[in-house]
Parts: structure tokens; sequence; C-alpha cells
């Protein structure tokens, strides 16, 4: 989660967390247009919301992923009617947790119960 979404910010984002041979996929914002790493772009201002690209049938330039992700993030948050932004980046963090955790062990259970048992 970035605070501005400027140029500047957007690409030491992405370079800070991404290796040299990532291909990056995003929209159209311009934002994205120095990024130092391989770059395919859709642009949803022209109705472009996936693209083949080397016309293998196979429709590889998308923002899918991400957005499946803030769909997500989305649902994750509705039951909390709302969270203040100053918390924003911690409840993030928690469903981004959530999502990469690839299985539940009867230990993490535990141990979450156990963070969050109230009776005693």
């Amino acid at each position: 989660m970035v605070h501005h979404t400027d140029k500047e910010t957007l690409t030491a984002h992405v370079h800070r967390f991404t290796t040299p041979d990532t291909v990056v996929y995003t929209d159209g914002w311009r934002g994205y247009n120095s990024l130092d790493r391989q770059h395919a772009v859709v642009c949803h201002k022209a109705g472009e919301w996936a693209r083949d690209a080397d016309a293998d049938g196979v429709r590889e330039v998308h923002t899918n992923g991400i957005e499946g992700v803030w769909t997500t993030v989305r649902n994750f948050l509705r039951p909390f009617r709302g969270v203040h932004k100053k918390f924003l980046s911690g409840y993030i963090a928690i469903c981004e947790f959530v999502i990469n955790l690839k299985s539940l062990s009867v230990n993490f259970i535990r141990t979450y119960a156990m963070v969050f048992d109230t009776t005693s």
C-alpha cells in the first residue's frame, strides 16, 4: 500500500518489491510509465480489459489478479462497516496474511484463538 500514486512513489515501490526480471501488468495510469521492468499495459479508458499480446489465443495482459485481490480486501473489510484510514494499512496487512496463508494448521488456529481469548 502506498499513500501517493505519483511516478516516483510507484516506481520506487515496484522496484523495491520485484526483481529485475519481473513482468509488470498495469492499467494505463501514467505513474507506471518509468518502470525499469518489462511492462505490459491494458488501457481501461479505451475499453480494453485484457489483451492477447502475442497472438496465441490467450489474453495474458490483464490486471484481473490484482483486481481480485482488492475484491478480497473489500469483502474482508465489509464486516467492519468501515475503518479509519489511520488503521487501513493494518487491516490490509491482516488480509494479505490470510491470502498468503496456504493452509491453516491446528497450531495456528490454537495460537490465534489464544490471542483473542477474552474469557480469561
